[in-house]
């Protein structure tokens, strides 16, 4: 087994439980190998949305809760920063829930000084604001992708091919999504700009990323469905991308393997 890797701070997001695409197996073997003083969970850890149309909690997505909740009672300081998905979570800001903080917003400072404004990033997307009929839309379209590529990458495996992903290729090819990604970071890294910070670390777009821009620092988690990625400080305050694995494990229809062994990429 690896040695577990303690870090400054971790920041988690779009863990998304309570679906299928949750790789809840795969974020168990991280929180195993991975730790640190402070976690920030970024939004959408569990998927209000998909609970609300058919329950889907699998023992992992339950352990998943119960390690973050042992995480607190043993000292560790989570921040729980609710989605869109789980906006439910929003009313009780300012609150403490078994030893975790929610809140709406928070202001990080990193061990060099650096201040970060942390949020989730769907109050900049204008789909949530003003469409939150076609954000519903467009998440039943990913939903449908993620099945599709259950069953297709079955196949591949089978050929011995890797996984490939639509809906990760058509974020990075088709223009408009390319359009929105660039768009929702340059609004984000805008307002941190404009209120004085350093940086802004949020979620939401599942495209994990560390880039300058406007001045600042912008920086995503990405998302626990298909990139399976988390960004953490190290104590000299430096920010970096995890990615548990080189290649997607090749996660099967239900009833017909197991998930591949994980790593650093």
């Amino acid at each position: 087994m690896k040695p577990q890797a303690r870090f400054r701070t971790l920041f988690i997001s779009d863990l998304h439980l309570g679906t299928k695409g949750c790789q809840g197996e795969l974020f168990l073997d991280f929180l195993r190998h991975n730790d640190a003083e402070t976690i920030y969970l970024v939004g959408d850890i569990i998927d209000g949305w998909q609970l609300r149309s058919g329950w889907y909690w699998p023992e992992a997505h339950n352990t998943i809760v119960q390690k973050f909740l042992r995480k607190a009672r043993k000292g560790c300081r989570i921040i729980f920063i609710p989605g869109n998905h789980d906006d439910f979570a929003r009313d009780y800001a300012g609150l403490s829930m078994g030893g975790i903080q929610v809140v709406r917003n928070a202001t990080h400072v990193t061990a060099a000084g650096r201040r970060y404004h942390v949020t989730h990033g769907d109050e900049y997307d204008i789909v949530i604001r003003h469409a939150r009929w076609l954000a519903f839309l467009g998440d039943w379209a990913y939903q449908a992708a993620l099945f599709c590529n259950t069953y297709f990458n079955y196949g591949r495996r089978k050929l011995g091919l890797p996984y490939w992903s639509f809906s990760a290729w058509a974020k990075l090819k088709v223009k408009n999504a390319v359009n929105f990604i660039g768009a929702f970071e340059d609004v984000l890294s805008e307002y941190a700009s404009k209120h004085g910070f350093d940086g802004i670390i949020c979620g939401h777009i599942h495209h994990a990323v560390i880039r300058d821009l406007h001045g600042v620092s912008y920086v995503n988690t990405g998302d626990w469905v298909e990139s399976c990625t988390a960004v953490a400080e190290h104590f000299d305050g430096s920010l970096e991308i995890l990615k548990w694995r080189a290649l997607r494990p090749q996660r099967e229809p239900e009833g017909l393997g197991e998930i591949a062994e994980p790593e650093y990429a």
